[in-house]
């Protein structure tokens, strides 16, 4: 999967239809921990409020966890909504807790999804953004000869060295942006005339 899109902090707006108040609250959440953590902390900010809705999308594309819960609200006219909106946002590893306080009138099926899918488009569109680069780390085991140009290659890739050992040859444990991986590996093998491949950690 390539880089995607991700909250880059958390937001909040509020609008209000029919004296009901419905506040979006969006955030990062690169775990369904995470996610369900963040929903609770929003729960206990608010703990008054008649309900919390949410929906939370960790991953993107072909690989990603999806959840939500409508809190109590009719069936299918609160987090069906917000999800709707979320999945037609170019970003992942993102939840959205939309709390309600009833102000005492009734808004209808059809008003509750279109207060709840206002809610939601307007967070999205507070929303700041920054690209999530996923990273793969890597061993090699390289010959003494070649440390000092191996750090050299690595640091030109943005490689970050994470552990050393120092035995027959040196072990390098690396961290990078998997986009850069092939190029990286075929840098080593020119370096290594083809003895040098990194191992998956």
């Amino acid at each position: 999967m390539s880089d995607y899109a991700i909250p880059a902090a958390s937001v909040r707006v509020a609008h209000e239809v029919s004296r009901s108040r419905f506040i979006a609250t969006l955030g990062c959440a690169e775990s369904v921990s995470a996610a369900r953590q963040f929903i609770a902390a929003v729960r206990a900010e608010m703990p008054d409020a008649s309900h919390h809705v949410y929906a939370f999308r960790v991953g993107f594309g072909n690989s990603l966890i999806e959840g939500l819960s409508d809190d109590g609200e009719p069936s299918g006219t609160a987090a069906p909504p917000i999800m709707a909106v979320l999945r037609g946002a170019p970003v992942g590893d993102v939840v959205l807790v939309v709390t309600r306080y009833f102000g005492g009138i009734k808004l209808g099926t059809g008003g509750l999804v279109r207060a709840y899918s206002e809610a939601a488009r307007l967070a999205l569109a507070a929303m700041p953004l920054r690209p999530k680069v996923r990273l793969r780390r890597v061993a090699l085991d390289v010959p003494y000869a070649l440390y000092e140009r191996v750090k050299q290659l690595s640091a030109r890739y943005n490689a970050q060295i994470e552990a050393e050992s120092f035995a027959e040859s040196v072990r390098l444990e690396v961290q990078l942006a998997e986009r850069d991986l092939s190029a990286f590996s075929e840098a080593l093998r020119d370096l290594s005339h083809g003895k040098l491949a990194p191992q998956p950690l």
